[in-house]
């Protein structure tokens, strides 16, 4: 049987006594933000607790900052960390329960404390300092060298970003007249959009050509670097094959961006003056360059001018030397070309007497002379009388006339 019944608020209020009388203190907690948010000046938060193996929530509850309090700690901790509160980020927050009947219970917030943020914040850095230094990517882009022409420009910025056209007038009104040529890459440059949103533009940027990619803040919050500090946005700057300038905080600030990038300047201007900078000293050298060779090529010819003048000097006496050496070996070779020559005459006039005498002794009409006859047929002397037919006609050659005869048998 049911001896008391209690409506909901009288329910609740017990509840809420109850906790006013047993935990009447303060309480310094740690949680992570999974959530967090500002309305009519106050601060909601969402805190949760997760394994560290699994890293599956194992707690969870809502917490407040009133606006008294909030106006107070908000700026103190910006100011501290470098960052605003954002989900993901691990806080140390003095707090205090609070039940009420109708909006049930959550903590109230009276105090954070920035260094254990800050803590946590340096080891996650220095989590991923070590494993892009493990992965080997780390100085990556330190490897690159900008182009020697460095003048076509892949810009990372918000639009209506101050810093961008700080940076474009920089470029365009260079003392030195440099043309360069910029296409800006829109992206996100504060907030929790920041990592993909940069990542796309590097994405888009990727297949085009380009000399070097910018990446420029200018205008933004110092307290919300946050988006620079994450280990998929490093790992893909650190990849990237082209040079990547970063232009994103100031003195105090250096996220992990800009330990990952070629180079790393404090604003746009700056970055705008570099790559100038870089284009003049490239400028200087050609000019250094031009100089040493017009020089070089200036005593290389006034070295073989003087060598052509004594060359010419030279001439008319080596020519003389050469035409008088020429002329005797001439003189030698003519007197030895006619006294070969004579020989030669001699012993060929020789060779012809003898042949003229062996022909003598071979001639036919001296032996025609002697008696002898020659038979002719068809204009070849007969020596085989068996080459002759009956009815051939022969001629007779004498050492006097010739006679003709006809053959009647052979």
């Amino acid at each position: 049987m049911i001896t008391k019944r209690y409506s909901l608020f009288e329910l609740n209020r017990l509840v809420r006594e109850s906790i006013e009388c047993e935990m009447p203190d303060e309480y310094w907690v740690e949680a992570e933000l999974s959530e967090c948010r500002e309305s009519r000046g106050h601060c909601y938060m969402e805190l949760i607790q997760k394994d560290e193996q699994t890293a599956t929530p194992i707690a969870k509850a809502s917490a407040k900052c009133w606006a008294n309090k909030w106006l107070t700690i908000r700026p103190y901790f910006e100011r501290t960390t470098g960052q605003p509160l954002h989900a993901g980020m691990k806080v140390l927050l003095q707090v205090y329960p609070q039940f009420h009947e109708a909006y049930g219970f959550s903590w109230i917030v009276n105090d954070i404390d920035p260094t254990y943020t800050i803590g946590d914040m340096a080891r996650k850095r220095q989590e991923i300092i070590k494993k892009l230094k493990d992965e080997g990517v780390f100085d990556l882009q330190k490897e690159l060298q900008l182009p020697l022409f460095c003048q076509h420009i892949a810009v990372i910025s918000s639009q209506t970003a101050a810093g961008y056209g700080d940076f474009c007038n920089q470029l365009a009104d260079n003392p030195y007249g440099f043309k360069f040529e910029t296409q800006l890459f829109p992206a996100i440059m504060q907030g929790e959009g920041v990592e993909q949103s940069i990542i796309d533009a590097l994405e888009r940027i990727y297949n085009s050509d380009f000399d070097c990619v910018v990446i420029i803040r200018g205008g933004g919050a110092t307290s919300d670097m946050s988006g620079f500090d994450t280990l998929a946005l490093a790992e893909n700057v650190a990849n990237f094959p082209l040079p990547i300038i970063t232009g994103i905080g100031h003195d105090r600030d250096e996220s992990i961006l800009d330990m990952v990038s070629h180079t790393r300047v404090k604003t746009p201007t700056a970055a705008a003056a570099l790559l100038i900078d870089h284009l003049k000293v490239v400028l200087d050298t050609l000019i250094d360059s031009q100089n040493r060779i017009t020089q070089y090529v200036q005593q290389k010819l006034s070295i073989v001018n003087y060598q052509l003048s004594t060359v010419q000097e030279a001439i008319p006496r080596l020519f003389s030397v050469v035409k008088t050496r020429q002329e005797t070996k001439i003189d030698l070779f003519a007197q030895r070309m006619l006294t070969s020559v004579d020989r030669r005459l001699v012993s060929e006039q020789h060779r012809l007497e003898l042949i003229d005498e062996k022909l003598k002794a071979l001639d036919p009409t001296l032996l025609l002379k002697r008696g002898y006859s020659i038979t002719i047929h068809n204009g070849r002397a007969v020596k085989d009388a068996t080459t002759l037919q009956p009815g051939d006609e022969i001629e007779t050659r004498l050492a006097k006339g010739t006679v003709k005869s006809i053959i009647k048998s052979v």
